[in-house]
C-alpha cells in the first residue's frame, strides 16, 4: 500500500512538472522564436509605446477617423476584460434602442450621406472587441473621413483598399478592414503632407 501511494505521488509530481513547468515553457520559448508579433499580442507601437492591437477593436467616434463595430460591453471597445455580447434578442425593444441610437450618431456625423447603413456599424460582436468592419462599412464612412481631413475620396480610398484583408485562404471568413491600422495610417505624416489628388 505504501510503494502504491509512493508511486501515485512520484508520479503527479512528475505530471505537474512535466505539464505544469516544462509545456508552458517549451511552447512559450517556441512561440516567442517562431511568432514572437503575435506571441505578444500582435501589439502595435507607436513612438516606442504600444497604442494598441491587431486583434482587438477601438472606440473611435471624432468624424476624421473611421468607426469600428459598435461594443456591447462598454463605451470603450479596447477593454478585453468585458469581453461578450450584450445576449439581446431580435425582439428585445433595448436593442432596437441601440441600433436607432448608433444609426443617429452616425447620420449627424455625416449628414448627407443617405446610403443604407451597413449592420456592422450599428450591431455588436458577440466578443464586443471585433478591431475589423467589412468593406461596405469602411465604403459607407469614406467620404465623411476625407472631407474632415481635407483628402481626396481618391486618397483615402487607397488607403482602404491597403488595409483590406481577402478571405483567409480565399475561401474562409469575409473581406474585412482593420480600423486601427486604417486610423493610424491617416494619422501617418506622409499623408497629411501629401497633396489633394482632386476631389471626385
Amino acid at each position: 500500500m505504501t510503494r502504491l501511494l509512493r508511486n501515485a505521488v512520484m508520479l503527479l509530481l512528475l505530471m505537474t512538472v512535466i505539464t505544469g513547468v516544462l509545456y508552458p515553457l517549451v511552447a512559450t520559448g517556441l512561440a516567442q522564436l517562431i511568432f514572437p508579433q503575435q506571441a505578444n499580442g500582435s501589439l502595435i507601437v507607436k513612438d516606442g509605446k504600444p497604442i494598441g492591437s491587431v486583434l482587438i477593436g477601438q472606440s473611435f467616434t471624432d468624424p476624421k477617423y473611421f468607426w469600428g463595430r459598435p461594443s456591447a460591453t462598454t463605451p470603450q471597445a479596447d477593454n478585453g476584460a468585458n469581453s461578450g455580447g450584450s445576449n439581446l434578442g431580435p425582439t428585445n425593444p433595448a436593442l432596437t434602442d441601440a441600433v436607432k441610437q448608433r444609426i443617429a450618431a452616425l447620420r449627424a456625423a455625416d449628414p448627407g450621406n443617405t446610403a443604407p447603413v451597413p449592420v456592422d456599424l450599428v450591431t455588436a460582436s458577440g466578443s464586443g472587441l471585433d478591431p475589423e468592419i467589412s468593406p461596405a462599412a469602411a465604403q459607407y464612412q469614406l467620404a465623411r473621413v476625407a472631407k474632415a481631413r481635407g483628402l481626396s475620396t481618391a486618397q483615402v480610398q487607397a488607403l482602404v483598399n491597403e488595409y483590406t484583408s481577402g478571405r483567409q485562404l480565399g475561401v474562409f471568413g469575409e473581406p474585412r478592414v482593420n480600423v486601427l491600422q486604417l486610423n493610424l495610417a491617416l494619422d501617418a505624416p506622409r499623408l497629411a503632407s501629401s497633396p489633394l489628388v482632386g476631389e471626385d
